[in-house]
């Protein structure tokens, strides 16, 4: 069976599935203040149609599948899909990105179901500064499903931390101290102009050579390192002896694109073949015919730009193709 190869010779082994575009946040750099025009249920894949499609990717290579959202955890007996994709022949890993809320009361659950490992976004340790970037969530709850994760083994456990200037860049060094005595994986994230690239992105926007700044500052000996299993596009180091490691990953400043492996299937059921431009298919139409199925995903990949230029955004140079007005609660990162 044809692979899942774009025209610049990418193989895509790798899909990003949002089961929502709900969320029980609203962090600043993923929702407008006012929140969102949430989808009806009718309108979102149900657990049999996503199941539908991985099971025509699977022969086409798909190896790795991440579970986000919105927020994951809010969609009814999440454990019931995992269960699904994981009896799937070819898949042979599942993760998932939460913003870990729900997590203590699941962890084990998801485990059992066959999710191997899990990302959680944490953009503060900080308790009041915590609320007001997720708009009133409660870091301790953060926490306590970190904690449940942990017990629950599923490893390796990466914080993902969105930096952005001004805001949380105080930070840095306090998150990588996680690392040093626990074996928690921390990965620093350019603050990206997903569905508006704005005066207020370009303020906050961060480069993270910052974050090596900071080591430096304390008097860190750093060293590469091939970091976690499913590390993606992170460029991992640790400080020497430390029992984690933290990544960085930078979109904007030096994107990936040329080793780009993902493909991203929306909540409404839409094709996405990268993050940042508008192009979608909608897959949904035709999940019962299985070989429309695949004929699709080639045809998304078929029209796949080389790289997102999100660097010329930042800017406010013209590009090549039209940017997504989704925003990132709707694709699903």
């Amino acid at each position: 069976m044809e692979l899942l190869q774009d025209s610049f010779g990418r193989i895509h082994d790798y899909i990003r599935i949002s089961v929502t575009d709900r969320c029980n946040l609203r962090c600043i750099y993923c929702m407008p203040a006012e929140g969102m025009e949430f989808e009806p249920h009718d309108k979102i894949m149900s657990y049999e149609e996503i199941t539908a499609v991985l099971r025509e990717l699977a022969p086409m290579g798909i190896r790795k599948v991440r579970l986000t959202g919105g927020e994951p955890l809010v969609r009814k007996d999440i454990e019931k899909l995992v269960g699904m994709i994981s009896a799937i022949e070819g898949i042979e890993d599942i993760s998932l990105t939460t913003n870990a809320l729900l997590l203590a009361k699941k962890a084990q659950r998801l485990k059992d179901a066959g999710l191997n490992r899990i990302n959680i976004s944490l953009d503060s340790l900080h308790a009041d500064r915590f609320a007001m970037i997720t708009r009133g969530g409660d870091v301790q709850q953060v926490l306590q499903g970190i904690e449940a994760a942990r017990k629950a083994g599923l490893g390796p456990i990466k914080l993902n931390v969105v930096l952005m200037k001004g805001i949380n860049d105080d930070e840095i060094r306090d998150f990588i101290a996680l690392t040093l005595d626990q074996p928690l994986h921390v990965r620093f994230i350019e603050y990206m102009p997903i569905g508006s690239a704005s005066d207020a992105w370009r303020q906050s926007y961060l480069p993270l050579d910052t974050v090596l700044d900071v080591c430096r500052t304390e008097g860190w000996d750093v060293e590469e390192t091939s970091g976690p299993s499913g590390n993606g596009p992170s460029q991992n180091s640790r400080v020497v002896g430390a029992a984690g490691t933290f990544g960085l990953i930078h979109p904007v400043s030096e994107h990936f694109c040329d080793n780009c492996n993902r493909l991203r299937l929306t909540a409404d059921g839409h094709i996405k073949s990268c993050l940042y431009w508008s192009d979608e298919y909608n897959v949904r139409r035709v999940v019962h015919d299985p070989a429309a199925i695949r004929a699709l995903f080639l045809q998304a990949l078929g029209t796949k730009p080389q790289n997102h230029e999100m660097a010329l955004a930042l800017e406010k140079k013209t590009q090549s193709h039209t940017p997504t007005v989704r925003r990132m609660s709707q694709i699903g990162g």
